[in-house]
């Protein structure tokens, strides 16, 4: 029998791939878009991570979701380095939050106030992708628009306090294999793993919409 950290994985793989490979942040990583593109992306990020961390105090001591909350995980600290980088002191002023990023982020909220399980699936969706995919993303940024390696603007993919992720990345699959829920709960994570997905994809969607490459 598959661990659940192989079946939340297996299960996702589709809807993975799919916010992956979305026109918008193929023409990002493609070099394609400008950095003002690049910018907006991140304030984007930032409505789903504020709805990510702003909760997490709560959770650290829910005996299902309090594992996963790591100090060593938040980005919002990071990301408000780079949005100041990338618009200046005033970055707040300008923030908006685009109707699919507002969907996500009041997703995000929702389980982090009623569903501690449900969650842990926005959680590991976000965490493991930026311990991962996002690395790509910070090595084209720097090479795109000559962001100083690792500084201002590509902070929010530097993880600081995690000095070997591919063993952080083991131990947060333990943590999951672990899981305090039962079958059903744990398929019901299953589900909300791949809307979190589907909510990202929304994102790009309409990041497309905004940023369409000129014929």
């Amino acid at each position: 029998m598959d661990s659940f950290s192989t079946v939340i994985r297996t299960a996702s793989h589709e809807q993975h791939v799919e916010a992956e490979t979305s026109t918008f942040m193929s023409d990002l990583l493609g070099g394609r878009l400008s950095v003002d593109a690049y910018a907006r992306y991140t304030e984007q990020l930032w409505f789903v991570y504020e709805a990510l961390e702003t909760g997490a105090g709560r959770l650290a001591a829910d005996p299902v979701a309090g594992p996963f909350i790591r100090a060593e995980l938040f980005r919002l600290p990071a990301l408000e380095r780079d949005l100041a980088h990338l618009r200046g002191a005033d970055w707040r002023s300008g923030l908006t939050a685009l109707p699919a990023t507002q969907a996500y982020a009041d997703r995000v909220r929702a389980c982090a106030e009623e569903w501690p399980a449900g969650y842990i699936a926005h959680h590991y969706t976000r965490y493991l992708g930026d311990l991962s995919g996002g690395q790509i993303i910070r090595d084209k940024a720097e090479r795109t628009w000559g962001f100083a390696r690792r500084g201002d603007g590509v902070r929010f993919y530097v993880f600081e306090g995690i000095g070997n992720p591919a063993s952080f990345k083991r131990g947060y699959r333990e943590l999951l294999d672990g899981i305090q829920a039962d079958d059903l709960e744990k398929q019901r994570i299953v589900t909300e793993c791949k809307r979190a997905f589907a909510l990202n994809t929304g994102v790009f969607r309409a990041l497309g919409e905004e940023f369409p490459l000129s014929a």
